[in-house]
């Protein structure tokens, strides 16, 4: 044993030129083998140069993968860090845009009396959609394709719209009463079988309030389909009112004291000047129409009292008001 270790460089030479017999076993035996395939592996490639060149990217390390990798470095930054800087001047000069913008409509709404609810509403939507405009151009130049992206929210879009295509058409309905404004809370409104004043309009109902004290609850989509009537959309408004007298009845005297009760009314308005005239012939009366112009505040009050002026006046000048009758004749035999 003292004498291979002794011997141990002469070993080592002699195994690595293959004059010698195969190594022997043990730790030794394996250093010597690991010696061997290391110079092995120096003599291959020391064969296979051709050129000075070859030998100096072994030597300088230019073939190695970190020169490929740092090339590769290279190339990607000066590629992507042009797109990347236009990208973030797109998104900064977008933010600030889509801030303006909201503005501009936050202003325009406050211009048409728009409800707060809405311009709350309206505003976050412009935001969202704008904001996700901006962000997609900006993906698209630094090289992410929002095909797929744009895809699937396409189809979810489309799925959600086909599950509340009720409630969406009354989010629409509610829009466009909101920035139309065919009505206003307040207004007393006739739209089918529904009449009553407006309480309240939100973004998918509106609540109406008619004479008997209920709350009807109607959707925004019929209000904003369907034709309506608004009572109350105008400052003054006629009033359409019939008297009947019975046949016989003087009808300049009739007509005088209809107009006594007209002008007593300090309601009645002097200008449009009311008219009183015989419109119909009936089958027991004499029909007269007054129509008479009032502000609309004032409409319930004067209809509610006038015919009963009328009836008093009438009574007082005995002039008789007709009521049905059937005159039976019995033919002799």
């Amino acid at each position: 044993m003292l004498l291979l270790d002794d011997n141990t460089n002469a070993l080592i030479v002699a195994q690595a030129t293959q004059n010698t017999p195969p190594a022997p076993a043990g730790p030794l035996g394996e250093k010597l083998l690991a010696i061997d395939s290391t110079t092995s592996a120096v003599k291959d490639s020391l064969s296979n140069l051709t050129s000075l060149s070859d030998l100096k990217e072994v030597v300088t390390g230019e073939n190695t993968i970190v020169k490929d990798a740092l090339s590769a470095l290279v190339k990607l930054s000066v590629e992507f860090v042009p797109k990347l800087l236009v990208a973030i001047v797109i998104l900064w000069v977008g933010m600030k845009l889509v801030k303006m913008l909201r503005r501009v409509i936050q202003k325009s709404l406050d211009k048409r009396g728009a409800e707060s609810s809405l311009k709350t509403f309206l505003g976050s939507l412009v935001d969202v959609l704008l904001k996700a405009m901006i962000i997609i151009m900006a993906m698209d130049v630094v090289g992410i394709k929002a095909t797929s992206f744009i895809a699937l929210l396409g189809a979810m879009g489309l799925a959600v719209g086909m599950a509340l295509q009720g409630t969406l058409q009354n989010f629409a309905g509610g829009v466009i009463i909101l920035l139309m404004k065919p009505f206003k809370v307040g207004d007393y409104v006739e739209c089918g079988s529904y009449k009553g004043y407006i309480k309240e309009i939100r973004i998918f109902h509106t609540f109406m309030k008619p004479f008997n004290g209920r709350i009807i609850i109607i959707p925004n989509s019929e209000l904003a389909t369907k034709s309506l009537i608004n009572h109350t959309k105008e400052d003054i408004i006629r009033l359409d009112v019939v008297a009947s007298v019975a046949y016989g009845t003087n009808v300049d005297e009739a007509r005088e004291t209809l107009r006594e009760v007209v002008d007593a009314d300090e309601l009645i308005l002097k200008d449009p000047l009311p008219k009183i005239a015989v419109t119909d012939l009936g089958n027991s009366s004499v029909d007269f129409s007054l129509w008479l112009w009032v502000k609309t505040e004032d409409y319930w009050t004067v209809r509610l009292r006038i015919k009963e002026n009328i009836y008093n006046k009438f009574m007082e000048r005995n002039i008789e008001i007709p009521f049905p009758q059937v005159t039976v004749h019995n033919a002799s035999k």
